[in-house]
């Protein structure tokens, strides 16, 4: 598997990735009915470096973007939110950008990473991030509207790095 950064010619698969997960709902705090347009434009937003991770054949798998988590006191604390085709699900995607992820943001300088809102659902994440040294740091009970469960907490994940 390579990962390497986002480039243009990269936003339909991009897209084939990120519209089922949008239209789901059940993982990110995005409106289910966004579009296309404002879908990209939000995962390519200007503060953020997006990448993808592919593979032998050069086909797209998942991506994630890294950027710091807020500006000024707190822009030593980076942020990343990660998306894996269906296709790729437990073939070790999501560990390998998540791995990744972190080498970058150590090289940019980052001294810790946070995660602000992950489903309380999203079990499969959650044992990930933790065996990846992430700890649940704080808990917002009922935050998140999942199309199924109803309401969910969100957590919030932190390590340093």
């Amino acid at each position: 598997m390579l990962i390497r950064p986002a480039v243009s010619a990269d936003a339909a698969a991009i897209w084939a990735i990120l519209e089922p997960v949008i239209r789901a709902g059940e993982t990110y705090a995005l409106d289910r009915a966004m579009p296309k347009a404002a879908a990209l434009a939000y995962w390519f937003g200007a503060d953020k470096e997006v990448f993808v991770a592919t593979d032998e054949s050069g086909a797209i798998l998942g991506t994630y973007y890294l950027r710091a988590n807020q500006a000024g006191g707190g822009a030593h604390v980076c942020n990343a939110g990660y998306m894996t085709g269906a296709a790729a699900t437990g073939r070790g995607v999501a560990r390998a950008m998540c791995q990744h992820s972190i080498d970058h943001a150590k090289a940019r300088g980052f001294r810790a990473m946070q995660f602000n809102f992950v489903v309380s659902t999203n079990v499969r994440a959650i044992g990930l991030w933790q065996s990846l040294g992430f700890e649940v740091v704080g808990r917002l009970p009922g935050a998140f509207a999942h199309p199924a469960e109803g309401f969910a907490d969100a957590l919030v994940m932190f390590r340093t790095l």
